[in-house]
């Protein structure tokens, strides 16, 4: 089994269903490589124990910073819980990493039961 680098990223509104999801899914998580944006990586690893690589935060650069590692071949799986009801200040960056990761074709979960899909797929334990 291949080890796939997972990007884990929330919006303020959702890190505690992000958390509460890694904390259920922590035996697969733990398999694989995380990495995350800011305070979101924080909290998961204070709150889970899982390890998670710590970029910036969305608005200081850490989406952009995960977009890089995309296009460097660096992330296989995007988990970005986002808050659909509530207007984000740096939306452009936002915007700009679902755009690349849909044009280097990585699955992106934007909620809970994509997520889900995702970590319990048989895929998800392929060396590709």
């Amino acid at each position: 089994m291949k080890q796939k680098r997972i990007a884990l990223i929330a919006h303020d509104n959702m890190k505690p269903a992000i958390i509460e999801w890694c904390a259920e899914n922590k035996d697969t998580l733990s398999q694989h490589l995380l990495c995350g944006t800011g305070t979101t990586a924080k909290r998961i690893h204070d709150e889970t124990g899982l390890a998670v690589e710590r970029y910036k935060s969305g608005p200081l650069g850490g989406d952009q910073q995960i977009g890089a590692q995309i296009t460097d071949g660096k992330i296989d799986i995007v988990i970005f819980f986002s808050d659909p009801l509530t207007a984000q200040p740096h939306d452009p960056d936002v915007k700009a990493l679902l755009r690349i990761a849909q044009v280097y074709d990585i699955p992106i979960a934007n909620n809970r039961a994509t997520a889900q899909y995702i970590v319990h797929s048989t895929l998800l334990t392929e060396d590709k």
